[in-house]
């Protein structure tokens, strides 16, 4: 498990390879992770935004951006969580992924990043 606290946001992930497949004449790679967001603060907050960081050992790293995390904004009172799941393809068996999450603290109206800590992706026969 990866694990990063932000100004009392926790973050952590959990990853899992799912299997390979061919698209297009080309090997993908399927991981599942895991996220769980953990207000340890004393504020309401908001997610608003993701901005994630894709690394894969074959290419230039990519960026998605967007509203929420699978179609959700959610609001954590002191104390409570979000978790979720979401997928990436990959056209290595080896990758990475990092980048942070946009929130507002309902206290102050005041915008804030998350970061949201760097983990791995790997296929399971690539570790040997």
């Amino acid at each position: 498990m990866f694990q990063q606290v932000t100004r009392g946001i926790k973050i952590s992930v959990r990853t899992k390879f799912e299997g390979t497949f061919m698209k297009n004449n080309v090997p993908n790679y399927a991981f599942r992770y895991t996220v769980r967001i953990e207000n340890q603060g004393k504020d309401v907050v908001q997610l608003t935004n993701r901005h994630w960081k894709i690394m894969e050992s074959n290419r230039r790293p990519h960026y998605v951006e967007g509203a929420g995390v699978i179609g959700k904004k959610p609001i954590l009172k002191s104390g409570e969580a979000h978790t979720y799941q979401s997928n990436c393809l990959l056209t290595s068996p080896i990758g990475a992924m990092s980048g942070y999450y946009t929130m507002v603290n309902f206290s102050s109206a005041q915008e804030f990043e998350v970061e949201i800590p760097s983990f791995n992706l790997a296929a399971t026969f690539a570790l040997n």
